[in-house]
């Protein structure tokens, strides 16, 4: 684990050790004659060291946490103290402003972006392009720990070679599941290792639509919507997109494509297993989900266990986390792989972007890090509140210092533990290399309209939708 004598050791890397250099073109020159050498010449020059980035005064703008999140708050602003002990040359300024897609140009433009700003596991190539990313590159591979980086993560930062993000917590979806629900309603739990029919079966079973009760409350606005859908587009062999020789084509409208759409429309037609209400964002179906209003949501498990635990007052033992079901039995259960990144803004200082990427690892493989999170669960468990950890770490699980944090788990039992078969199956794959976000939106127009007309013509949809992603975004891109 990382000690704060790291931080000035890394920091020494990166001064250059001066090197004296002889005169007269290197040649030994007799002198008196005797064999001693001629001293450097006056004008001699020698590189000059670069300046101490821990002696010099810098201010940066960081992401800071919203409002409602009461708890992270307090770890950043521990942070912040621990981080100025170590560095009091810097000013660090809360930003309260979160990453949105379509404001990042704006803020940009107006260089009103912070220092250092959170974002999504998608944005990784589309930030790089738009030259919205710094390359830190240099500064990650004179990292100490890069090689300990969970590379599931910190991949997907990395374009063309060159290094865009710092990955912090990550996670392939899944399906989080009300045990008691279905036990009050007297339907089987679903093995873990379970298809699209065992989840609409069981959906179908629990919902109660007069009683306003949802089996699965798949999201059905914002972008959430598409994003919910993809994963059934990948759990049945599906793809976005293919790029090949730098051109890009929407292939989602295959028949893996129609597979998966095929499957919204028995959830709502047929099973009648949504809810009545499906306009849903994340936030509506995590908060359905903790109130007991439907019996399973699919997302990033962290998001809905602690809001069920913390807010929801459920028990540890009635919820439980599945992958996404596999399209049949011994298919892949491929969830979109998401995760929380932080980007260096391009058109910091080059002193700022070095402060930057300190505070972002500041508390990484680092034995106050350590301290700070088992405090934060001490926390919890003083005010009868559990943790819950993200399925994936910046860390590699298997890292010395990831045994360091499971043995930290294990010691609390207010530490929501993710069930090992569920670990073994659940499999992430990235989001499309290229405007994630717009295909999104459109798939999100789609569903609506299958949820909210029955009997749509749905490959026509689907390729409606792929007809617009490849005029309005996919043909402008140039190999």
């Amino acid at each position: 684990m990382r000690k704060f004598s790291f931080m000035l050791t890394a920091l020494l890397a990166f001064v250059l050790v001066a090197t004296a250099c002889s005169g007269n073109n290197g040649a030994n020159t007799p002198a008196n004659n005797n064999n001693t050498t001629t001293p450097p010449a006056n004008n001699a020059s020698e590189p000059p060291a670069e300046e101490d980035i821990t002696q010099k005064k810098v201010t940066i703008s960081v992401y800071y946490p919203t409002p409602d999140r009461v708890e992270d708050r307090a770890l950043e602003d521990d942070k912040i103290r621990r981080f100025n002990e170590v560095f009091p040359n810097v000013e660090i300024v809360k930003s309260d402003w979160q990453y949105n897609p379509s404001e990042i140009g704006i803020k940009m433009g107006a260089n009103e972006a912070p220092t250092l700003f959170n974002t999504y596991a998608s944005e990784g190539k589309f930030l790089a392009e738009k030259g919205w990313a710094a390359d830190i590159t240099e500064l990650f591979n004179n990292y100490e720990f890069k090689d300990q980086m969970n590379p599931v993560l910190q991949d997907l930062f990395m374009v063309d070679g060159r290094i865009y993000g710092i990955a912090q917590q990550g996670y392939p979806t899944g399906v989080v599941v009300n045990k008691k629900m279905l036990d009050e309603k007297g339907v089987a739990i679903p093995p873990y290792n379970w298809t699209w029919d065992d989840m609409l079966q069981a959906a179908q079973a629990v919902a109660d639509p007069d009683a306003g009760i949802s089996g699965i409350a798949p999201m059905g606005r914002t972008n959430d919507a598409g994003w919910n859908w993809t994963n059934f587009l990948f759990t049945a062999g599906g793809d976005i997109q293919q790029v090949v020789d730098g051109k890009v084509t929407a292939i989602f409208n295959s028949e893996a494509g129609l597979k998966a759409l095929e499957y919204y429309n028995k959830l709502k037609w047929e099973a009648n297993a949504i809810p009545q209400d499906w306009a849903l964002n994340w936030g509506d179906a995590v908060g359905a989900f903790a109130q007991g209003r439907t019996a399973m949501v699919i997302a990033g498990p962290d998001g809905p266990v602690d809001q069920a635990l913390n807010q929801g007052g459920m028990r540890l033992e009635d919820i439980l986390v599945y992958p996404i079901p596999a399209y049949e039995q011994g298919g892949k259960h491929y969830g979109v792989l998401g995760g929380d990144f932080l980007v260096i803004n391009p058109n910091a200082t080059k002193d700022e972007q070095e402060i930057a990427f300190h505070y972002a690892t500041f508390d990484y493989f680092s034995d106050k890090g350590l301290e700070s999170l088992e405090r934060n669960i001490q926390d919890r468990k003083n005010e009868n509140k559990y943790f819950v950890p993200a399925v994936l770490q910046y860390y590699k699980a298997d890292s010395e210092y990831g045994q360091k944090v499971t043995e930290l788990f294990k010691k609390y039992d207010n530490v929501y533990q993710y069930n090992q078969e569920t670990l073994s199956l659940i499999d992430g794959k990235p989001e499309s290399q290229y405007n994630t976000q717009d295909y999104y939106g459109a798939m999100t127009n789609v569903i609506q309209e299958v949820f909210s007309k029955q009997g749509v013509n749905m490959q026509e949809q689907l390729d409606s939708a792929a007809k617009f992603m490849q005029e309005k975004f996919y043909d402008t891109i140039q190999p």
